[in-house]
């Protein structure tokens, strides 16, 4: 079975345009303040386990 590229192109903008009506600014702005939770917390767990595997080291 071969992909036509047209087909795909097609049907990955008719998936996007149909969904993008779909979208609410406070679904965007839920997103964009969880992504920023995520990444501080990642970021402040990983911190931490360097400071307890250096000290472990020692």
């Amino acid at each position: 079975m071969t992909a036509n590229n047209q087909t795909l192109m097609g049907t990955a903008g008719g998936t996007f345009l149909s969904i993008v009506p779909n979208i609410n600014s406070e679904d965007i702005a839920k997103t964009i303040i969880l992504a920023s939770v995520g990444a501080i917390v990642s970021f402040t767990i990983s911190l931490l386990l360097k400071s307890l595997q250096k000290k472990h080291k020692k």
